[in-house]
């Protein structure tokens, strides 16, 4: 019995090693190591420039998503084989579309994305300055004698009309 028992301890104290073991190897092992200053700061630039596939507004370099990390390992690789970093991003952008670039590019297809913030600020200050013009015309001017005298006749005419208690308030 106790040898039963005993055997049990060890496989199970085996099978929580291996999935120690197993966590590890699949940990990230945080950003590479270049021996070219340059490259570094390309793949600290990409990394910071990309969005994760997976995450929503979050760059490659602070994703904690597994995809997050293959493509920080691939970036890696096509910097150290020499590949520039337009083909990087093409490459990412033929895998997984537009949605991996931060910073959209100027096509026919993005160019409502682009435009329309400039055209809201133009459309903005053409309304501003309509209604600001629409407001001075409608100010109201100091009343000359002629109106002043109509005015006064006006209320009379119209303050004989009123109840007493309507007098009184005033």
């Amino acid at each position: 019995m106790r040898d039963a028992m005993l055997k049990r301890l060890l496989l199970l104290s085996a099978a929580l090693l291996l999935c120690a073991l197993a966590g590890v190897s699949l940990a990230d092992n945080g950003p590479p190591e270049f021996h070219d200053s340059a490259l570094a700061q390309r793949y600290s630039a990409l990394t910071e420039e990309l969005r994760c596939p997976k995450c929503e507004n979050e760059t490659l370099a602070s994703s904690g998503a597994p995809i997050a990390a293959d493509i920080r390992q691939r970036i890696a690789e096509w910097l150290k084989a020499g590949q520039s970093d337009d083909d990087i991003r093409h490459h990412l952008v033929q895998r997984f579309g537009e949605y991996v670039l931060y910073k959209p590019r100027v096509e026919r297809r993005t160019w409502l994305l682009w435009g329309l913030p400039a055209a809201a600020v133009v459309v903005g200050g053409v309304v501003l300055t309509l209604l600001i013009r629409r407001r001075r015309r409608l100010q109201v001017s100091d009343l000359d004698d002629a109106e002043r005298a109509r005015l006064a006749a006006l209320l009379s005419r119209h303050g004989d009309q009123q109840p007493s208690s309507d007098r009184e308030a005033r």
